[in-house]
């Protein structure tokens, strides 16, 4: 679709207005400057006209900042990609050099670009946001992101300047991939990796990814949507605001995801904090890949991988359906192997079962071991049928529920598991009384 960039420098109010026009909380908001710092992408419908709007971090200009060059570098990338650019500046500060700066950037383009005056919550500051015409761009509009205030004829001059489709149907055949991990990993690294671009900013600080990141792409003829979350530290040691919108954010893309990747520190080890974090993914239904990262700094004895791999499957046991697979973001290597292994537990993770030959399997399960008797009484499981998919859940029809132990629950579970392909995702039985 048509793309609105919103550029500006920091703390000018672009991701208040962002998650207003897309109507959700997407883009994290704080008084503290620098907040945003990569590209955020959502979708606007107004007058019957739906285009995509990027929101970008604020600019400083500081080129002794590698972190700041980063996010002009994410910056430049969104105006390249636009059709339309909304230039935020901020009446309560007025007209500053960065905005200067900016502006004759923006005036090379050769692209539409429209003056935002932000913070305009009255008529009295109205009177003092004519000093943004110096900036030499026709068309200028007076708003407030916070309440509203002149934002529908904003949205109207952008509708005007696009050429608009309709609402885009949504497509289900889309694997939504979340990235998860503790902060320094490697995720962004990764997503980077299969992207084969520098989509997300990277840096040795820890606590870089802020927002959760979208990014559809393409590869061999299937879709998907990769989220870059950020990193998940112990609830104790979230302290910053900030932080905690991050964890927030990354918590929802695992509740939306088909699929998390969950980025073990393959130098460092296994601690207790991706325990939780798996946890999450496990909670969430979604079918999961351990990806060992860093595998490159590791030194490689004689069947290194296979004992780390081990260890893995040790320490997650809660998880032993998960598959293992080891990669070094920085050098490629194995990273383009994560796509098959993405559809297999995708795919696993949709499967649907024909109820006969479910009970088929149930019958033989039930021969080779029957439910034990608790005080003079047995659970009688009279047939099992799948109630859904994604993960695949079933009903464990039995005369009385409270008989059925969670250990038996665990051995049929093992059973339908190695009697069908469940590989990379959980399963789920229910217990109904017949």
């Amino acid at each position: 679709m048509t793309l609105v960039a919103i550029v500006g420098r920091a703390n000018v109010g672009k991701s208040t207005f962002f998650n207003r026009i897309i109507g959700k909380r997407v883009a994290i908001i704080d008084d503290k400057p620098g907040v945003t710092r990569d590209r955020v992408y959502g979708q606007c419908t107004w007058n019957e006209c739906t285009f995509s709007v990027v929101d970008t971090g604020g600019l400083t200009f500081i080129t002794e900042d590698e972190l700041s060059n980063k996010v002009y570098f994410q910056m430049r990338q969104a105006i390249a990609e636009a059709a339309v650019i909304l230039f935020f500046v901020d009446v309560l500060e007025g007209l500053l050099d960065v905005d200067k700066e900016l502006a004759g950037i923006l005036r090379r383009l050769g692209k539409k670009v429209i003056v935002v005056v932000n913070k305009v919550d009255n008529a009295m500051r109205e009177q003092d946001s004519y000093q943004f015409y110096n900036l030499g761009f026709k068309e200028v509009f007076f708003i407030s992101s916070i309440h509203g205030r002149g934002t529908g004829d904003l949205l109207d001059a952008v509708t005007n300047e696009l050429n608009c489709t309709g609402e885009e149907p949504v497509n289900d055949e889309i694997i939504k991939v979340a990235c998860i991990g503790r902060p320094n990993v490697g995720k962004s690294s990764l997503i980077n990796a299969l992207l084969g671009s520098k989509r997300v900013i990277v840096d040795q600080l820890a606590g870089t990814t802020r927002d959760a990141i979208d990014t559809n792409f393409s590869y061999d003829d299937q879709e998907y949507c990769f989220i870059d979350t950020a990193g998940i530290r112990k609830s104790g040691k979230v302290q910053e605001s900030v932080e905690r919108y991050s964890v927030m954010r990354a918590k929802e893309a695992i509740e939306r995801a088909d699929v998390c990747l969950i980025v073990l520190d393959g130098e460092a080890g296994i601690i207790e904090q991706d325990k939780k974090i798996a946890g999450l993914a496990e909670k969430a239904g979604c079918a999961c890949l351990f990806i060992v990262n860093k595998w490159d700094k590791v030194f490689r004895e004689t069947q290194t991988r296979h004992k780390f791999k081990e260890h893995v499957l040790a320490e997650f046991k809660f998880m032993k359906y998960a598959l293992v697979h080891f990669v070094s973001a920085m050098t490629g290597e194995n990273v383009l192997q994560i796509f098959p292994l993405i559809d297999q537990v995708a795919g696993h993770r949709a499967t649907w079962l024909k109820t006969p030959v479910l009970n088929q399997v149930l019958q033989e399960a039930l021969a080779r071991r029957p439910a034990p008797v608790h005080k003079g009484l047995q659970a009688k499981i009279q047939y099992v049928v799948q109630a859904a998919i994604k993960p695949p859940t079933f009903f464990l029809f039995v005369n009385d529920p409270r008989l059925v132990h969670f250990s038996y629950l665990r051995y049929l579970e093992n059973y339908f598991r190695n009697t069908f392909n469940f590989a990379g995702t959980p399963i789920k039985f229910v217990l109904k009384k017949k």
